[in-house]
């Protein structure tokens, strides 16, 4: 059981990644954890460095499980996926299922399927790479695993993270879990098309994302309807220019 995540490692679990474990004492567990992030810090330099080269703008796409990732991914290729040419790496703990989806709408995408661990980490995404076809490719999407806490800590050498958060999941979830908030430039409020029903609190959401992501810009739309997408394809549009 992972102390810094809590997630366990397979033991056929391939990638240089190494866990604390619960029954360690605090300082030792500060040692073992110091290095998994340090060796992960350097990793995702080399990934920045990797997509600079190739012209990619990486996205780092965060939020917990069902918030609507794969759908808003599937929305913005079904829209634009013919002027904005995009690949996704997909990570999950089992099955290729969000991949799939996303390849029969025409993007190359590589499924990582993490088995117990809670996060994707820099070297985990440097391999997925060398299975994707990226000729042309301007933005990458790398939808990471439904979780919170975890993928907060590391960093995968992307561009931006975009934090999507659920009308279905209550106003207070960025009080709940401000680091991974604060640390996203856009923050992307999904399935506005059922706030209604749901009793979502508009006004009481965007104050909380906004005390813990003064920095952050807020985008609200339905990845299912299509409402609201026109300025989260412009950021995307202008972030391809960036690359």
């Amino acid at each position: 059981m992972c102390d810094h995540c809590g997630c366990s490692e397979p033991e056929h679990h391939q990638h240089e990644h190494v866990h604390p474990h619960e029954h360690e004492e605090p300082g030792k567990t500060l040692e073992v954890r110091r290095p998994v992030l340090e060796m992960n810090a350097r990793l995702a330099e080399r990934n920045r460095g990797y997509f600079k080269g190739r012209g990619l703008y990486a996205i780092n796409l965060l939020s917990s499980p069902g918030s609507g990732k794969t759908s808003l991914i599937e929305r913005t290729l079904m829209d634009r996926g013919a002027n904005l040419k995009m690949a996704v790496v997909v990570g999950d703990l089992q099955t290729e299922n969000d991949a799939n989806r996303i390849r029969r709408r025409g993007a190359p995408a590589v499924q990582i399927t993490t088995g117990e661990a809670c996060h994707l980490d820099a070297h985990m995404v440097a391999h997925a790479l060398e299975k994707l076809e990226l000729d042309g490719i301007r933005l990458l999407f790398i939808e990471n695993v439904g979780n919170l806490v975890c993928p907060a800590s590391f960093d995968l050498g992307e561009n931006t993270r975009v934090v999507l958060h659920s009308v279905t999941e209550g106003e207070d979830k960025p009080l709940k879990y401000p680091v991974i908030f604060h640390d996203a430039e856009l923050v992307v409020i999904n399935k506005i098309d059922l706030a209604a029903a749901v009793g979502f609190d508009r006004d009481t959401a965007l104050a909380n994302i906004r005390r813990v992501a003064p920095s952050a810009r807020i985008l609200e739309l339905s990845a299912k309807t299509g409402e609201g997408t026109r300025e989260w394809y412009e950021f995307l549009e202008k972030a391809a220019q960036r690359s």
